[in-house]
């Protein structure tokens, strides 16, 4: 004997609930398993990267040391100096065959440059008593007239460091690297101007007179002609210099080289490494110092260069 027509539809909204719910809970399970997936994989080629990129940095870190060893002159022709290409990982592999199969498909890059090869915002103050140094002031106002940027730029550093340098409530304003210029009330552009010259160290150093470009050379030592910095600089790639006095030979007589504000070598260096990994590219910025022999890290970022608001 038949249900009744209105039992039969119960039943039937009954099992189409039941279905309902059963697909629901596979659907979600199913989504929650690949989100778990997604997030591993992420995770995974997080860690992967940061192991990478911390060995190209001991890698560069260790190519430095070894070049302390052979003298206290550092110029564009030494092993340092050469960029990384980009090649594919697993080519630094090869030896390891039973690893080379299950390397990531990743591609890393990179290049070490000499950091006082640029012209140091640190030198505008006196560290002991936070006074602006005229001399300094002078080279930053030079620097500034041939990047193109107005010399009220270089008074408005200058006051700006000098007060920062001192402590008190202005020393949150000391600027880590030459993007934070725009704490200091500086446009986007004119940082973008001046970031081909200038560099912030954590110490007062002199620009090395074998890796730095005419431009910031002219503006270091007063009295000195742009032209007469790039016949400088063509001499120095023929032969670089040993020490100051070579260097001397190559200037008109009128002008004079302060040790404090030039130089033949460098302590700090800029190294950046980057890897490309799937749909990713991440890079690391350092700066190193060549201290007492050993090459001690004095800063990292790492940034994404997918992300549109970090340049590379």
């Amino acid at each position: 004997m038949r249900p009744p027509l209105g039992q039969r539809g119960a039943a039937l909204l009954t099992a189409m609930v039941i279905v309902t719910v059963v697909a629901t809970m596979a659907a979600a399970m199913v989504w929650q398993q690949w989100r778990a997936v997604r997030v591993e994989a992420a995770e995974r080629t997080r860690l992967q990267a940061a192991w990478i990129l911390a060995g190209a940095l001991d890698w560069a870190r260790l190519i430095l040391r070894e070049d302390a060893r052979s003298g206290s002159v550092d110029h564009l022709g030494e092993p340092w100096a050469v960029p990384l290409a980009e090649a594919r990982l697993s080519t630094f592999l090869a030896a390891d065959k039973d690893n080379t199969d299950d390397a990531p498909d990743a591609f890393l890059s990179g290049a070490i440059t000499d950091a006082q090869a640029r012209y140091n915002l640190r030198n505008l103050s006196d560290p002991g008593t936070g006074k602006v140094v005229p001399a300094e002031l002078s080279a930053l106002k030079r620097l500034c007239d041939t990047a193109g940027v107005s010399v009220d730029v270089a008074e408005q550093l200058a006051n700006a460091l000098a007060a920062a340098s001192m402590g008190g409530s202005d020393a949150s304003l000391m600027p880590q690297s030459v993007s934070q210029l725009l704490w200091l009330g500086l446009d986007a552009d004119t940082v973008h101007r001046l970031a081909p010259y200038v560099v912030l160290l954590p110490a007062r150093t002199p620009v090395n007179l074998n890796t730095a470009s005419s431009e910031v050379i002219a503006a270091s030592v007063a009295g000195l002609a742009l032209g007469d910095a790039e016949r400088l600089v063509q001499v120095r790639q023929r032969t670089p210099f040993k020490n100051l006095d070579e260097a001397r030979k190559n200037l008109p007589e009128a002008v004079a080289l302060n040790e404090g504000q030039v130089a033949v070598g460098s302590r700090f260096f800029e190294i950046r490494g980057q890897l490309r990994m799937d749909d990713r590219v991440l890079q690391e910025r350092s700066l190193v110092e060549r201290r007492n022999g050993e090459v001690v890290t004095v800063r990292r970022e790492r940034v994404n260069l997918n992300d549109p608001g970090n340049l590379p």
